[in-house]
Order: C-alpha cells, then structure tokens, then sequence
C-alpha cells in the first residue's frame, strides 16, 4: 500500500503516522494545541512537506553539482531538439539554400521538406520506448545522438532535395529517440522536491538550442556561398557529440534500477545524491517506501511489444489521458507558427536583415519567458498555469491577428509601420506567455504523470503524437499562410479557448507529490478532484511536521 494508506491506518489512534524506520509525523486534532508552531498551511501531501523539511540536502553539495551535471546533459538532448526549430526558419530564407534547392519560401514543398522530420519523429519513437525500457535511460540518448549525428552528416553534405529530405527525416527519428529518453531520465533522477525546476529545465532547452541557432544562421547569411547554409546543418550535431561523449559516464535512473531488480544500486543513488549520502534522510525513506510498493518488476517495461499498462485500468487511462492532451495542446496553440517567424515579420512590412535580427530577438525573450515559469515550477499549480496561461495566449494572437489584418488592408502608400510594429508585439507576448505556460510542462507533466513501468513507452506514444500535431502544423503551416494568410492566426485563437476549458475539466494536479503518490490520485473516482484535495498542516519552528485531522 501507499503512504497515504498508511496514514488511513494509522488514522484511529490519531497520534502518529509512521513511514519507513526514521520518519514520524504527529497528528492532533486542534492546531491550537500545537506547541511552538511556526506556521499553518494547506498542503496536498503531509507526508512529503514533513520529509522536504526535515531534509538536509544542499544544492551545493559536490553529489548535487554532480547531478546538475547530469540533467545538463539531458539538457542538451532538448538542445537537439530546439535547433532545428530555428535552424530551417532562417536557412529557408537564404537565396543560396534556395537556389540549390528550390523550395520556395511558402507552399507544399517548403512544407513537405519542414514536415517529413516529424515523419521521422513518429518513426522513431516506436524503437525509442522498447530501448530505454529494455537497456536504461542512457542508452536511449546515446542511440538518440548517434542516429542525429548520422542525420546530420547526410542533410549537411547535401546536392540533392532528395538527399536533404532524407536527412531530415533520419534527424526526425534520432531527436524522437533522445526526446523519449531523456526526460523520463531527468524525472526519475531528480529529488522530489526539485523535480519542477530541473525537469522544467531540460526542456528550456529547445531555446539553448533554437538561440544558438538563430545566431548562427544570422552570421552565416553572410556569407556568400552554400556555406551560409551547410554550416549551420553541420553544428546540429555538436549537442550530440556531447551526449555521446558524457552519458556512460552518468549514474543510470534509480527507477528503471529498481525496475531492474537492482535494488542496492537504486538504493545506493538515492542515499548519493537525494539524501547526501545519508541512508536515513527522511526524503529517502519516503522515496525508498514508495519505490518498494509502486515499481513492479513483471510490469510491461519488460514486454518491449506490450502497450496495455497505458489502457488498462482507469488509472492508465486518466494518465494517458493527461500525456495526449499535453501532445496536443502543446504544440497546437500557436507555437507552431513560430516555423514560419520570418513570414510573420515580413507580412507586416520588415525587411530581410530585420527578419533575421526579429527572429534572434524572439528566441531571447521567449527564454526569458520560460526561465521564469521553470524558477516557479515547484511552487505554482500546474492546473493554473495550463488554464490561465492557455487562455492568455489566445488573447495575444487575437491582437497580433487583428493587427495583421488592419496592415493588409492599409493601402500600399499608407502603410503604417506602428500597425506593424504592434502586431509583432503581440507575437513576442505570445511567445513569452506560451513558453511560461507550456515549456517547462511539455516535458516534466507527461512523465511526472506516467507509472515508472509505463513512463518509456508513455513518452514514446507522446512523442508520436507530438510528431504527428507538429507535421499538421508544419506541411499545412506554409500552405495556410500562402492562401489565408493572417486568417490562419484566428483558428489558434479559438482553440485555445476550447484548450482552456478543456484544462479546466480535465487536468490533473501533480505539483507538491512524489511520483508513485500519484496513483492514488490517478486511482481516485475523480482524480481532478482528488488532486485538489489539500491536507493541514502546521511546521514547528525545529522543522518538524503535525498533521491536523479537521
């Protein structure tokens, strides 16, 4: 059973709540008879504020720098990712990427040689799952970076567009591998009560790559030769070279150890770097409790053909429920236009060297945007953010659409740049609520969300869908804008709303829990409910933890 039930059982003496050898909570009936009580709060777990308080783990600590080491190599798998979103923005728009290929800057064969990565990407992730469930968290990135860099070698040295379009597509199915992998390892390596922060971080990478990117492709331009675009498909790869080199040296998840039947190992891991090195830190305990109870060894993870654990109960389909929504709302809310930026500038009156700088511009402040969201993950409801911040952005491109239509129809000897102006505006505020919302959650709610046994496979089938979302957005993406244009802006700013609403009713609360907690959630006959559920707490002035039973 779970901690939770441990605290129904241990309920009728309504004295004290035991969990593991060395982690104790009291329980009373009246806050007011609490003796030296600092503070009272509601909280959606006692037993995880009582373990965090009494917990003496440093961020500074070599073992902690040692594991910020780690996660900045997962990092650096997102990094893969986000590069190529900047990367083909800004090599479409060079005239000798053009001239050698021919594409066109809008249309169906700009948006089948954009598109047929995520053709790759819904390739891929059926090997990505059954490889980290069957060899570990690490060998998934390193087959992850190997395939990319494989990739990058064929798009780089390319004469041919079928020789591009190839590339593309083997790029597509090794970034689906890492992106499969890599998150379940941040997630399951990290201490609970860091989980928001350093998950929400490795998916800030898309911008460590996408800004890079865009510099890249800025200085590049200059150049006056098929240079200007060979070389930026050539430093896709140096985020893989990394990996390559650094991930054997990593610890492997102590989830998928356990999973493994390696306990000790596991074990070893959290005593190393979530208790600094103390076996009876209270965190540790209450993860070692939880591991032993919530992490089957016969579960599907060893089945590489088995998808079942993601359907077959109700608490399977509430998950997978919150990793498809998360798929597709991630990347249908207008993010996907973000392919086509410098399209957006130049339908508002900006020429080819403003272009490229706007684009820079927007990859630095939709970071700045995402920075924050991921310096308050551990704090802010994740329910709240996806809701408000959904329905924030709806309302940024609906100003960013309306100034776009006003410019299209100012006749060509009044134009006004302000108009314009206005309109990007709204596309940077866009950007920055979208990456507060949704960067730092794209990757950390699907796997905080997903069984340890399931969390593989999960990431995979989000993955597909992901894939799938993102080659809607990028063959249809180009078309739209050449025949609706601005109009195209309006369909995201409705279903966005409908995205909110359907947030509203349907997400599920994970903030404040450990990982395997949240089945009980899940378990719940209405685990939205039973996620906002909060207990009474008051903390002692020496960090201890009473539960109130109101």
């Amino acid at each position: 059973m779970s901690h939770s039930d441990v605290e129904k059982a241990s309920a009728h003496d309504h004295e004290q709540i035991v969990i593991g050898e060395h982690l104790v909570i009291e329980k009373v009936k009246d806050a007011s008879a609490i003796k030296g009580a600092k503070e009272v709060k509601a909280v959606t777990n006692a037993a995880f504020t009582a373990a965090v308080k009494q917990s003496n783990l440093s961020p500074w600590s070599g073992d902690s720098l040692f594991l910020f080491w780690c996660m900045f190599v997962a990092f650096l798998c997102s990094c893969a990712n986000g590069y190529d979103g900047s990367l083909m923005t800004a090599i479409n728009a060079m005239p000798y990427y053009q001239n050698k290929f021919n594409s066109g800057y809008l249309g169906s064969n700009t948006g089948l040689i954009f598109s047929i990565y995520t053709i790759g990407g819904m390739v891929g992730p059926w090997f990505a799952g059954p490889i980290a469930d069957r060899w570990g968290r690490r060998m998934g990135m390193f087959v992850g970076a190997w395939i990319i860099c494989l990739g990058t070698a064929i798009i780089a040295s390319s004469n041919h567009r079928n020789q591009f379009i190839a590339g593309r597509f083997i790029l597509g199915f090794g970034v689906s591998v890492l992106t499969t992998s890599a998150p379940s390892y941040c997630v399951e390596i990290c201490p609970p009560q860091w989980r928001g922060r350093m998950t929400g971080f490795y998916n800030c990478g898309w911008f460590g790559g996408s800004i890079p990117a865009a510099g890249i492709t800025l200085g590049c331009a200059k150049i006056n030769s098929d240079l200007s675009w060979r070389l930026p498909l050539i430093f896709q790869a140096a985020p893989s070279v990394v990996v390559i080199c650094a991930v054997w040296f990593l610890p492997e998840s102590p989830r998928w150890l356990m999973a493994a039947g390696r306990d000790d190992d596991a074990r070893a891991f959290l005593n190393r770097f979530h208790g600094s090195g103390n076996p009876h830190d209270p965190v540790v305990e209450l993860e070692w409790v939880e591991f032993k109870e919530g992490i089957a060894l016969d579960g599907a993870d060893k089945r590489w053909w088995d998808y079942s654990e993601l359907f077959n109960t109700s608490s399977a389909r509430w998950r997978s429920l919150m990793v498809l929504l998360m798929g597709v709302f991630g990347q249908f809310s207008g993010n996907g236009l973000g392919y086509f930026n410098t399209e957006i500038y130049r339908a508002v009156g900006y020429d080819d060297s403003m272009v490229f700088n706007l684009n820079l511009v927007n990859s630095f402040t939709s970071a700045i945007g995402a920075g924050f969201g991921v310096a308050l993950a551990d704090k802010m409801s994740r329910r709240q953010v996806l809701i408000w911040g959904t329905l924030a952005s709806a309302f940024m491109l609906a100003g960013n659409g309306g100034l776009s239509a006003r410019w299209a129809h100012l006749p060509a000897d009044q134009k006004n740049l302000n108009v314009g102006r206005g309109a990007v505006a709204f596309f940077y505020f866009f950007n920055i609520i979208y990456s507060f919302a949704y960067t730092p959650l794209q990757a950390l709610y699907p796997v905080e969300c997903l069984q340890t046994t399931t969390r593989a496979k999960g990431m995979a089938m989000y993955a597909v869908v992901v894939s799938a979302i993102s080659f809607i957005n990028l063959y249809a993406g180009p078309i739209a804008l050449q025949n609706i244009k601005y109009n195209y802006i309006f369909i995201f700013v409705g279903w966005d709303i409908v995205e909110s609403i359907l947030w509203y009713f349907l997400s599920v609360e994970t903030v404040g829990r450990t990982l395997e907690e949240l089945e009980d959630i899940f378990s719940a006959r209405n685990p939205v409910a039973a996620s906002k559920q909060r207990r009474t707490v008051a903390v002692r002035e020496d960090g201890g933890v009473v539960l109130v039973d109101q």
